[in-house]
C-alpha cells in the first residue's frame, strides 16, 4: 500500500507563528490555494492513482482534505482523532517571542500542559498500523498537522527525517511487509513551481 501523508494548509496563525495545537484554526486563502495546487499536482502523477482521503477533525485539515477530494474526484473519509495536531497548552496561540517571554529560552522543554510526544508517535503509530490493516491494496492521502507528522517520522525512522514539515508537503510511504519505506519527503515542489511562475 501508499500513504500520501500531507501538512494542512497555510492558516493566520501560521503566517503569524503563532502555535495552533488543537485550536480550531481555518485555513486562509493562501491555505485554499496551496491545496488546489498540490491536487493538481498529484493530477498530473498517474502513477500514485489516489483511492481516497482522510483527514484529522481540525478544519483545516478537513478543508485541505475536501479540496483535494474534490480536485482528485475520489471520497472523503470521516476524520480520525488520532491524526489531530499534538495539544501545546498554554502555548497554544502565542507567538516565539511571548512564549520565549513567558518561559525563556527552553520553553518547549517545561510542562504548561502540552501532549507528550511518546503520546504523540502512539497514536500516530495505532492510526499507520490500522490503515495498512483495513486498506491493504489502497492508496490513501492522509492529511494531518506538523507536529503529528514530525513525530510519526521519528517512531519510524529514528532522527533520519527532521526537516521542519512545510505546509502542504507531500510524503509517499510504501508498506513493505513491516515496514514503511520512505518513497519521498516533505516535498513542496508544486508550491515552488507556482512561486517561480510568477516571477
Amino acid at each position: 500500500m501508499l500513504v500520501g501523508l500531507v501538512r494542512h494548509g497555510l492558516t493566520d496563525w501560521n503566517q503569524a507563528g503563532r502555535i495552533q495545537g488543537q485550536s480550531d484554526i481555518p485555513l486562509n486563502d493562501e491555505g485554499r490555494s496551496q491545496a488546489r495546487r498540490l491536487a493538481r499536482r498529484l493530477q498530473e502523477e498517474p502513477e500514485y492513482c489516489w483511492d481516497f482521503v482522510i483527514t484529522s477533525g481540525l478544519s483545516r485539515a478537513q478543508e485541505t482534505g475536501s479540496i483535494i477530494a474534490e480536485v482528485l474526484q475520489i471520497p472523503l473519509y470521516d476524520p480520525d482523532s488520532r491524526l489531530m495536531e499534538k495539544a501545546f497548552g498554554q502555548a497554544e496561540g502565542l507567538t516565539q517571542t511571548e512564549r520565549e517571554t513567558l518561559w525563556g529560552l527552553d520553553w518547549d522543554q517545561q510542562d504548561f500542559g502540552q501532549e507528550k510526544d511518546e503520546a504523540i508517535r502512539e497514536r500516530a503509530l495505532s492510526f499507520m498500523h490500522d490503515l495498512a490493516e483495513r486498506y491493504p491494496d489502497k492508496r490513501v492521502l492522509v492529511i494531518s498537522h506538523g507536529g503529528l507528522l514530525a513525530q510519526l517520522y521519528i517512531a519510524l525512522y529514528d532522527q533520519t527525517y527532521m526537516e521542519r514539515i512545510g505546509n502542504l508537503s507531500l510524503t509517499v510511504l510504501e508498506k513493505r511487509a513491516e515496514r514503511w519505506d520512505m518513497r519521498l519527503y516533505n516535498c513542496t515542489r508544486h508550491l515552488q513551481e507556482i512561486i517561480e511562475e510568477k516571477k
